[in-house]
């Protein structure tokens, strides 16, 4: 088990520097002002290629901004099984440790999402409600590739009968599969958001699983 974990956290790893290096050819590769407003995109042939190829679709985008609330249900729900933990154990180290580590990461992944609100590498290629809005990486990618794969870590660890796993696995999965197409292809990120979104949740879901599987095995 230890060289298996060893292995998801050294993957972990390697989705991370993807991610680092992916940030710095976007940044640097192809820029040009074909952005909103005249804003610099990285990657500006293959960004606006693949732009004028799906257009824009703002009723998938509201949809999927909707259900990019999900992700924040999901961690709501992990943090008042913790508090309710807490309140009854008296005591920070009763906590279910998976549970403590599932708190850390989540905290870890708003880190992220905040910081690159603020750290604006390029705009989204429309408009959102008449302002620019940073793009890269894809903040509901992001969460959605971070925080649901969680569920189903849990749900196979936590629940007993192999048909709910299988249920919550199989709902998790396309539900993921689905915001990120939509997100994809409604026209309001460039396809390099939607990879670095991609990379970076590959890269925080790995070493999480890693050190979630050393407390939980």
């Amino acid at each position: 088990m230890k060289n298996k974990c060893r292995k998801i956290f050294l993957t972990g790893c390697m989705f991370t520097a993807s991610f680092v290096v992916w940030t710095l050819l976007v940044m640097k590769v192809d820029v040009q002002p074909v952005g909103v407003n005249g804003t610099n995109v990285g990657f500006a042939g293959i960004n606006t290629a693949f732009h004028n190829l799906t257009g824009v679709n703002m009723t998938m985008y509201t949809v999927t901004d909707w259900l990019g609330l999900v992700p924040f249900m999901v961690c709501a729900l992990f943090a008042v099984k913790g508090f309710i933990q807490l309140v009854k154990r008296k005591s920070l180290f009763k906590v279910d440790r998976d549970i403590v580590i599932l708190g850390i990461y989540y905290a870890a992944v708003i880190c992220v999402y905040v910081f690159f609100e603020i750290f604006t590498v390029n705009y989204r290629p429309v408009l959102i409600a008449g302002t620019m809005e940073a793009s890269y990486p894809s903040s509901t990618t992001l969460l959605v590739m971070a925080v649901m794969p969680t569920l189903v870590f849990q749900a196979d660890y936590r629940l007993k009968k192999d048909k709910l796993k299988k249920m919550v696995r199989f709902v998790t999965i396309s539900f993921s599969d689905f915001m990120v197409v939509c997100r994809l292809v409604c026209g309001v990120h460039w396809i390099t958001d939607i990879a670095g979104g991609l990379l970076i949740s590959s890269g925080m879901y790995c070493v999480y699983k890693s050190v979630a599987l050393t407390y939980t095995t």
